[in-house]
């Protein structure tokens, strides 16, 4: 009932004060009309009970109100920390002794340092929480402050700096006025965010520019000095004709003295005066040598031998330089002169002993050749003329042969009789070949030609013979093109094909090309009864058979015989294996036609070649030869490749663990001093740099030596080398 005396929706203050009330008007009642039937009682009790409820009431609204306490006091003091940590933040970020600035992931600008603006003092009042990183690009942009010298250059570096900002990290130089550096660190936060740093590098940069203008100086006394040690004089010119550097030499040669040579000389002057103590070539004059000079294209070298009026002879040679100057040398070549017109005094004297000697050994000699000429001429006539009534022969008896009504033993001693002929015919022809061997020793003519064909007419030719004999016969297709005469290089495959399948009963004979270096080393293998050592070398002589239980008509020992001198003739090495009770293989080196195919060295494009000129590759280079190597370092170095030049291998390996690079590529000379090997030295430069390129470079062309270069993993590179070749090569050593 008195429920409805509270409302619950009133504060707690409010319903215990009504709580109070009712519990004293109650008492009142009680004392009042105490002889009613424990009605009094039980109103009082309900009175207890509500005070109970009151005094419960007021401790959840002490506890609820020390709990608010608590909180607030415990807001303060974390309001307080985070201004203690925002000041000591910016009190970290001014101490730093580089600019710095933070912008949000929005690239909005969070907060930065006074730094940040020292370097560009008009940005001062525009950096402010808030500014678009965009916005702050286009304000450094168009500061003062910033070394650009128009509105397109600072347009220019706007479009790059936004550019560079979408990088995760970058770092560049930023140039200001009075000569003075910023470095401009920019990184990526974890959640999106942007750091920039700026560092006052203008210590930094005048020191490296006076360092590098020291090594300018250091390299124009160490390139003076060198002009001096040099045994020709030297001029150099500009692109002007003025004179801007010579050395000793040069006067000395010319017999001038030296105050005529002096910065800004001009060309024609100093020429004007050699040339009245020189005495010009037939043929040349004053005014050519001028021309080239003012030639306004490109000017090949210029080269010409001049005599001294004071009786010396000296060698004239001008270059020109990539800056469109010139360098011109003399050398002293008065005593090679000498010795060669001593030489060819002597050669005159040994040549006409010579000649006496000669006409004894003519004589003798046109007698032998007579005779060999006649016996080759005999042999070549009788050979044509037995060919064609052979040939009708043979016609008329496979006519016989064509016969159905022929009996059975008349067809035997038909196909007798025509394989007799078929013998002869094969005698008769080995004979021509060898006559015509024997007769001209004139080089045989020799031409590019493609294996395929020759490989695919022999697969064709001997097929049929090989399967009655039931023999496994295969040809290896080959994709090369080799240099030789085709004819001959067809005679000599099928006399050893032709061997082979003749002394092989069971097995296979096997016919195909290796390639090795430069050439293709074609090869014929049986599995036939092999030829013992001692007889390997009598095989190669007429009339020689090893199985001389054989019938004439497999051949009287002519085609081994023509094969090795026709392999000699065209100057295709000739190799032999065999085992007894195994096999043989012969083996027949055929160069490949490099350099006369469309399989020439690339010409490289301007966009390789600048490429790798971007990369500035160094290169090793080992060469016992000082002008060879100045000549690879000048042609390298218009590839803006750094050369490390060495002329033995203790100096590359000592250079290389002195200054601990690994080149990016190596050229190494075959043969050095002392007896070292390129091949041993790149043996021990792959023990510690095993991924380097590499080219062996040597004027030897044996094919020893391409073999050695091939099972060491390396190519051959000859001697004079193909500038394409090489800049292929480097080209070929740049990373992806």
């Amino acid at each position: 009932m008195y429920s409805s005396l509270i409302n619950p929706a009133d504060p707690l203050e409010r319903q215990n004060e009504k709580l109070v009330q009712i519990a004293e008007a109650l008492m009142r009642r009680v004392e009042q009309d105490t002889d009613r039937s424990g009605a009094a009682y039980a109103q009082f009790e309900r009175a207890a009970l509500l005070e109970d409820q009151v005094r419960q009431r007021t401790s959840d609204l002490e506890h609820a109100r020390d709990l608010l306490n608590t909180s607030n006091a415990r807001l303060a003091d974390a309001n307080r920390a985070t201004e203690a940590a925002r000041a000591d933040l910016t009190a970290a970020i001014e101490a730093v002794e580089e600019g710095f600035a933070l912008f949000s992931p929005d690239d909005r600008l969070v907060l930065s340092n006074l730094r940040f603006s020292m370097h560009l003092g008009d940005l001062k009042h525009q950096l402010h929480p808030g500014l678009g990183f965009a916005e702050y690009v286009t304000a450094v942009s168009r500061s003062a402050s910033l070394d650009l010298p128009d509105d397109a250059a600072r347009a220019a570096w706007r479009a790059q700096r936004m550019k560079r900002h979408t990088d995760r990290h970058s770092i560049f130089n930023v140039r200001l006025t009075g000569d003075r550096w910023v470095q401009v660190s920019e990184h990526r936060t974890p959640d999106g965010g942007t750091v920039i740093l700026q560092t006052d590098v203008t210590d930094i940069m005048r020191l490296e520019r006076e360092a590098r203008d020291k090594l300018m100086d250091d390299q124009a006394i160490m390139i003076r000095a060198t002009l001096d040690h040099l045994n020709q004089g030297v001029g150099i010119f500009d692109s002007e004709t003025r004179l801007v550097g010579w050395n000793r030499r040069l006067g000395d040669l010319m017999a001038m003295p030296t105050t005529q040579f002096r910065f800004g000389a001009h060309f024609d002057t100093l020429f004007s005066r050699m040339t009245e103590r020189l005495i010009l070539p037939g043929g040349l004059d004053h005014s050519a040598v001028l021309a080239w000079v003012a030639r306004p294209g490109r000017r090949r070298p210029l080269s010409f031998e001049v005599q001294h009026r004071n009786g010396t002879t000296l060698d004239f040679f001008a270059q020109e330089m990539p800056d469109r100057g010139f360098v011109v040398s003399l050398t002293d070549i008065t005593s090679e002169r000498d010795a060669a017109r001593r030489l060819s005094e002597s050669n005159e004297l040994l040549e006409q002993r010579v000649v006496e000697r000669t006409l004894e050994l003519e004589d003798a000699l046109s007698d032998a050749e007579r005779a060999n000429a006649s016996k080759s001429r005999f042999v070549a006539a009788a050979s044509h003329d037995l060919l064609q009534p052979l040939s009708a022969a043979k016609l008329y008896i496979a006519s016989l042969a064509e016969n159905p009504g022929r009996e059975a033993s008349e067809l035997q001693t038909v196909n007798k009789a025509y394989n007799a002929l078929e013998s002869v015919e094969n005698i008769i022809e080995a004979l021509l070949d060898i006559s015509k061997l024997d007769a001209d020793q004139t080089a045989l003519e020799q031409s590019p030609v493609p294996l395929a064909r020759i490989l695919s007419r022999l697969r064709d030719e001997f097929a049929p013979h090989a399967a009655l004999k039931g023999l496994d016969f295969r040809v290896i297709d080959s994709s090369a093109i080799v240099v030789s005469n085709p004819m001959f290089l067809t005679h000599i495959l099928q006399n050893l094909i032709a061997n082979a399948i003749r002394y092989t009963q069971t097995g296979k004979v096997l016919v195909g090309g290796r390639r090795n270096g430069g050439s293709i080393r074609l090869e014929v293998w049986d599995t036939g009864p092999g030829i013992a050592d001692e007889h390997q070398d009598e095989i190669f002589q007429e009339f020689h058979r090893l199985d001389t239980g054989a019938p004439a008509t497999e051949g009287l020992g002519l085609g081994l015989a023509i094969v090795e001198r026709a392999c000699h003739r065209l100057d295709h090495p000739l190799g032999l294996w065999s085992v007894v009770g195994q096999g043989t293989g012969f083996f027949v080196n055929v160069p490949l036609a490099e350099g006369q195919l469309p399989v020439a060295s690339p010409k490289p494009q301007p966009q390789s070649r600048q490429k790798l000129a971007d990369a500035g590759l160094i290169v090793l280079l080992v060469e016992n030869d000082a002008e060879l190597r100045r000549a690879f370092s000048l042609l390298l170095g218009k590839w803006n490749a750094s050369v490390l030049d060495v002329s033995s291998g203790d100096e590359a390996l000592a250079l290389l663990e002195e200054i601990q690079i690994s080149p990016d590529a190596m050229l190494i000379d075959y043969q050095l001093d002392d007896g070292e090997s390129g091949l041993d030295l790149l043996r021990r430069l792959r023990a510690q740099h095993p991924d380097v390129p590499a080219r062996i470079i040597s004027a030897n062309r044996s094919a020893e030596l391409r073999q050695a270069c091939a099972e060491a993993g390396v190519d051959l590179m000859s001697k004079p080398l193909d500038a394409r070749r090489l800049e292929a090569f480097l080209a070929g050593c740049l990373p992806d």
